[in-house]
């Protein structure tokens, strides 16, 4: 059972009563006679995640969705998979973006390395994307093809990706950051009819030339009609390699056509994600415009509490879930904010200075941003940098140690919201996180979201409160994903989620429920290590082994063994902080602060200093590629080189699994 932390937070009397959820649970008392009370949180969330068909109903009308046909039935089919929702419907996402709104207000703040600050109003980016949409249908586009997106994360992204909603077309994206092979992985399972590239990025003060990895992509990929290129680093790129190239400013000329949308059935594709990619090819995910409409309606406004007049931000890439996400934002009044390039380049408070110029309300992060400006001495508000206008902190991407909730506490005050949220690619939203109405505990997600049947579970599928177990949701939801594409038997989809738990989700992370209703996530349930039947996530081990000022990032493995001697050998890989050495006196204080901090049980059987640990662009760790690797699995099967941000580091790994083999 969890000790109660301490409290960081904890939202005032008036900043409850004008919360959108406040509003919400009004409403619901005034047009449902569901008398709730913002005091008590726990009983709504219960409703909303028991009562799901009156719960989703209520969003649907509260939001007031505008469709074709009859909403009554909410549910065709309960059972999970093959959930059927709001079967006799047709809307459309981009639809809803652009309702009710003001020309001359503000969408869109962008910056990237090679642009500075600029604002995009609604006006301007509903003619982008007018001008988009009829230069695709002009291409033969239509509902149902696919769009392959190669763009960095800038308005020309979000424009064409509401265009292609806006036809009714599925939209599909991947940073340019990734190598050719890792797009070809995912573009290729979906055939896409027209590829939109860019001719290069910046990162790091850096520019990058991407046209040859565009030639390689569109030679891979027979279907592709027609590559339209963005001039980014050059105005007028040389397209003369590409099979089937056109400029972006030739192929969406300006248009005087209004901008209309085609309503689609409430499952058809509205985008498809991938997996992380980080083992085996990657899993197309199928997400519809309804589910994804009525959960990010949710989201965007009761969760998140996105106001007119907010700035919300989340450094991403288009290869991340957090970029979809985004966008969703503009459901709301507020206006998103959209970087591309280094968080750390020219400083290390880039992104800090970033949230000062563009007024940003909402700041969100990966959890390893935080952690990493904590460590680095960032000091985010100063005299000239005051951060008036900020209201809240994200977090997500990873477990957010306690240590860094209490670095931004300190940072910033009682006065700004931190949040860490937990879900996923695959809903493309949060299970668990951010509530604006309750307070905020160090080292805790504040509660399961509206409508989500969280659990935690033991093996034998028996709820667990106040222990560990895995991440369970009994009910579903909308924006579990339609389908994956290609998986036309649902094999894939029922293997992925409901095999440990026949009709229930298994989302593959540990979790603990505290009897708050609070939650703490332990990394994923797959690479848990679990000695003498005692089981630790790996965010435990880091968080000891982090606290070591000479180690400045890490990785663990638990390889299964064939003596009976130990269960398993435990190693531990360090990347030394610059001009530090790893000793004997340095393994030996590691060791005895994971016996203190986790047991001894979890104490690592080796220390190991290398190069760098594996991430993926997102910031995780490849804890289960590695593991796989140095237990003799194909490195090409298992890590995909073109998700990483640093994939040279795997050569380090695939070395000593190769020496390890020989010894």
């Amino acid at each position: 059972m969890t000790e109660q932390p301490v409290v960081l937070w904890r939202p005032s009397a008036a900043q409850i009563a004008s919360t959108n959820l406040a509003s919400y649970v009004t409403w619901l008392g005034r047009e449902r006679e569901l008398n709730f009370s913002t005091a008590d949180y726990g009983g709504l969330q219960r409703w909303s995640s028991i009562e799901i068909e009156e719960f989703w109903r209520s969003i649907w009308d509260y939001f007031e969705v505008e469709a074709d046909g009859d909403p009554s039935v909410v549910l065709a089919d309960r059972e999970m998979p093959g959930t059927d929702w709001f079967p006799n419907t047709s809307l459309n996402f981009a639809e809803h973006i652009f309702r009710d709104k003001d020309r001359q207000a503000l969408a869109i703040v962008e910056q990237s390395e090679l642009r500075l600050l600029r604002e995009i109003s609604w006006g301007e980016l509903s003619d982008q994307v007018a001008s988009i949409a009829a230069g695709l249908e002009r291409l033969g586009v239509g509902a149902g093809d696919r769009i392959a997106a190669y763009l960095p994360n800038g308005s020309e992204a979000i424009a064409a990706f509401l265009a292609t909603a806006s036809i009714g077309a599925i939209w599909s994206s991947c940073s340019p950051d990734f190598g050719a092979d890792s797009v070809v992985d995912r573009f290729s399972q979906i055939e896409p009819k027209v590829l939109l590239a860019v001719d290069g990025y910046s990162y790091n003060g850096r520019q990058f030339d991407r046209l040859a990895e565009i030639a390689s992509i569109e030679a891979a990929l027979p279907t592709v009609e027609r590559t339209v290129v963005l001039g980014y680093v050059n105005e007028d790129p040389e397209l003369s390699a590409l099979r089937s190239g056109e400029a972006w400013g030739v192929a969406f000329t300006p248009t005087k056509v209004p901008l209309t949308f085609t309503r689609v059935p409430f499952s058809a594709p509205l985008w498809i994600l991938y997996s992380s990619g980080t083992t085996g090819m990657p899993k197309p995910i199928v997400h519809g415009h309804g589910g994804i409409l009525l959960e990010h309606f949710k989201k965007m406004w009761l969760h998140l509490d996105a106001r007119e007049g907010d700035r919300v931000f989340w450094f991403t890439t288009t290869g991340w879930m957090m970029w979809n996400f985004l966008a969703g934002v503009l459901l709301t009044d507020a206006a998103i904010v959209v970087y591309d390039g280094s968080p750390a380049w020219p400083q290390p408070d880039t992104l800090w200075q970033l949230a000062e110029d563009a007024e940003v309300t909402c700041f969100g992060a990966g959890a390893a941003y935080l952690v990493s400006c904590m460590r680095e001495g960032v000091v985010p508000r100063t005299a000239d940098r005051p951060l008036t206008n900020l209201r809240s902190i994200g977090s997500t991407g990873s477990p957010l140690p306690p240590e860094a909730f209490r670095w931004v506490s300190e940072q910033f005050g009682e006065h700004v919201w931190l949040f860490s949220t937990s879900g996923g690619t695959d809903v493309c939203t949060a299970f668990v996180g951010g509530c604006p109405i309750l307070p905020v505990y160090e080292g805790e997600l504040q509660s399961a979201s509206l409508g989500v049947s969280l659990k935690a579970f033991n093996e034998a599928g028996e709820p667990l409160l106040g222990e560990v177990g895995e991440l369970v949701i009994t009910e579903p939801l909308p924006s579990m994903p339609v389908s994956f594409w290609g998986d036309h038997d649902g094999s894939r989809l029922r293997e992925s989620y409901f095999e440990m738990y026949p009709g229930l989700w298994r989302h593959g992370d540990w979790i603990e429920i505290t009897e708050r209703g609070t939650a703490i996530i332990y990394g994923r349930s797959d690479s848990t290590i679990n000695r003498g039947g005692v089981r630790i996530g790996t965010s435990e081990i880091y968080r000891a082994v982090l606290r070591e000022d000479a180690i400045a990032d890490a990785l663990v493995v638990d390889l299964p063994t064939d003596d009976s001697v130990s269960e398993s050998l435990i190693l531990l890989f360090v990347v030394l902080a610059e001009g530090s050495e790893l000793d004997d006196t340095m393994t030996a204080r590691i060791r005895s602060d994971l016996r203190a901090a986790c047991s001894p049980r979890h104490v690592p059987d080796e220390v190991i200093a290398v190069p760098a640990v594996p991430r993926t662009i997102s910031g995780k760790l490849l804890e289960v590629p590695i593991k796989r690797i140095l237990a003799g699995a194909d490195p090409e099967l298992v890590a995909s080189r073109g998700s990483l941000s640093n994939p040279d580091s795997l050569d380090w790994f695939i070395a000593f699994a190769a020496q390890r083999a020989r010894d």
